[in-house]
């Protein structure tokens, strides 16, 4: 697929975006404008857009430069001063763009369709910004790149080899349970041996955004945060709610899922090295041994879902987009960033060769094809999709690929055990989402916590939604601490109920696709196109799904995936 390109059309190619008096040079033009008209304030719209989105493309890429090499110190120190001498010199231009526009008498005249989501999230910015937050926020990043590092030298020495903690994944998927046991517990004590430091960092990390809230006026940085995630349309009244359900509805699932996998084990009990192994015990499943074919394989995928995913892929591949393997001094999980002056996605993560890792490319794909999909927005804030369907572009990508993962197997029953695992681990996975969630709600309206009270804080909402089939006993340290291996917690703060409000809409997206796949395909692409453009539920409808995480559709999509199982018995 040919690559549109877009050029500059207002700033010089020779614009250093790394160069604080260019970058200040430039916001002070804008700053200056007299704007006379509608069409005087559409113009500099446009202008405004294409400097933001150069200066993002230059935090992005030093971004992720960082995490692909977290023990590089050269590539460390641009990357700390963009976030500790340019970034924050910007912050205060971008907060009076976003002023100007959200008092501009034209802004009015404006076309609602293209420009009424940009207005309502410019005022909510306007309104929340603090200029004494700026350096926090500096703060925040700086403490969320140690928490990376310490993550990304961890090294785990087993079997007289050392391995990244991802690597050590495909370990806990061996038919011996005497070695999944070895490894499992090699994992956790390397670990905890930087136990003191995760809990530094996130001490430090409390305290700022408290700090920031109090800054901002708010009771809570809970409050803060759903103003600053542009939770228009949901609270937290409909987030507490959403975990209840989850544990009446989705918990006693899981469990029943558990219980299942004991029996077909044989053991007595359940541990925690039980959950990824074949309950069969048929050999683990080897889907690809490098990123090259991971790559590969995936791409052939997408084709098989619509050949214009295979051509998105395409560019990923073509324009060297990807870094999949994992390797020593890389920072943990996976992710897709774009680089907005190009409006091309990146997509980064740590594979070690288990089907997990085909589901991880599957879905940070679906967010690459989001990027692509959208990136005709001339105003870079129509290419800024909300979270909470972003996570539905992903693991719609997911369920629909990965009717496609015959590309990775020659034996057709790994294929439909692998398509057994994942939607096992579509219902596995919500509990978790509701335990990271809880648990944030409780640490920022609690944020004078002493480490006691947030591990038996921790402990509570851990077990309420872990079910109790998984036997624990004897592994204290590994309950308490389990939190510290969410990196959302550290850098992402409130982002993970979007996995879950997104895998309702992603579900309906599926089901829709096992009805009509062309049509659910052209929908798909379609919410996909509007970007951040319209309100979240008129995304979700373009889509053809609802925008509804209440009871009785978790229910109606939970009831549809048993189902699915059901019909899977003897795979």
């Amino acid at each position: 697929m040919a690559l549109k390109e877009y050029p500059r059309q207002y700033i010089s190619g020779d614009f250093n975006p790394g160069d604080i008096k260019q970058i200040e040079s430039e916001f002070e033009k804008l700053e200056k404008r007299t704007i006379n008209s509608k069409a005087d304030l559409e113009q500099w719209l446009l202008e405004t857009s294409e400097l933001t989105s150069i200066l993002a493309e230059e935090g992005a890429k030093r971004y992720v430069d960082s995490t692909c090499y977290t023990e590089d110190e050269e590539i460390q120190k641009k990357f700390q001063e963009y976030i500790s001498e340019i970034e924050p010199k910007i912050k205060p231009h971008d907060f009076n763009i976003l002023k100007m526009l959200a008092e501009d008498p034209h802004a009015n005249e404006l076309e609602a369709g293209t420009y009424g989501n940009v207005l309502r999230r410019a005022k909510n910015r306007v309104e929340i910004f603090r200029e004494e937050n700026i350096p926090l926020q500096t703060e925040g990043q700086k403490l969320n790149n140690d928490y990376q590092k310490v993550v990304g030298a961890a090294m785990v020495e087993f079997e007289g080899k050392e391995y990244t903690l991802p690597q050590m994944n495909k370990f806990l998927e061996v038919n011996e349970r005497s070695r999944r046991e070895t490894a499992y517990m090699g994992i956790w004590e390397r670990f905890l041996k930087d136990s003191d430091e995760y809990n530094r960092i996130y001490d430090e990390l409390i305290k700022l955004r408290t700090q920031m809230a109090k800054n901002a006026g708010f009771e809570t940085y809970r409050e803060l945060r759903f103003r600053e995630l542009e939770r228009f349309d949901y609270g937290t009244k409909e987030s507490v709610e959403f975990q209840d359900a989850i544990a009446e509805i989705v918990v006693p699932l899981v469990d029943e899922i558990h219980e299942n996998r004991r029996e077909l084990l044989g053991v007595d009990t359940l541990r925690p090295w039980d959950l990824n192994v074949d309950p069969k015990n048929r050999k683990p499943l080897a889907p690809f041994e490098n990123g090259e074919e991971l790559a590969r394989k995936c791409r052939m995928a997408f084709d098989n879902v619509d050949s214009r995913l295979g051509s998105y892929f395409d560019i990923l591949i073509d324009n060297d987009l990807l870094d999949l393997d994992s390797r020593k001094g890389k920072a943990p999980g996976g992710y897709m960033c774009g680089f907005e002056e190009r409006r091309i996605p990146f997509i980064f993560m740590n594979a070690a060769g288990v089907q997990r890792d085909v589901t991880t490319l599957l879905h940070e794909g679906g967010h690459a094809f989001h990027t692509i999909a959208c990136r005709d927005h001339d105003i870079a804030a129509n290419r800024d999709y909300p979270i909470e369907f972003a996570e539905v572009a992903s693991m719609s990508m997911e369920l629909l690929a990965g009717t496609n993962i015959d590309v990775f197997y020659a034996e057709d029953e790994e294929t439909k055990r692998a398509r057994k695992n994942h939607l096992v681990g579509v219902i596995t996975i919500i509990p978790w989402i509701a335990t990271i969630d809880a648990f944030q709600h409780w640490i920022y309206t609690h944020p004078e916590h002493t480490h006691e009270e947030r591990t038996k804080a921790w402990l509570e909402i851990y077990d309420r939604f872990r079910g109790n089939v998984v036997d624990m006993s004897g592994l204290d340290k590994h309950r308490e601490n389990r939190w510290m291996r969410q990196l959302h917690l550290f850098g992402y703060p409130f982002y993970y109920i979007e996995y879950g409000i997104a895998q309702l809409g992603a579900l309906q997206v599926w089901r829709n696709y096992k009805n009509n796949p062309s049509k659910a395909v052209e929908d798909y692409l379609h919410g996909l196109s509007l970007g951040g453009s319209k309100p979240l539920p008129e995304l979700f409808r373009a889509t053809g799904i609802k925008f509804d995480f209440s009871r009785s559709m978790l229910q109606e999509l939970m009831d549809m995936v048993k189902a699915e199982l059901d019909g899977m018995k003897d795979v």
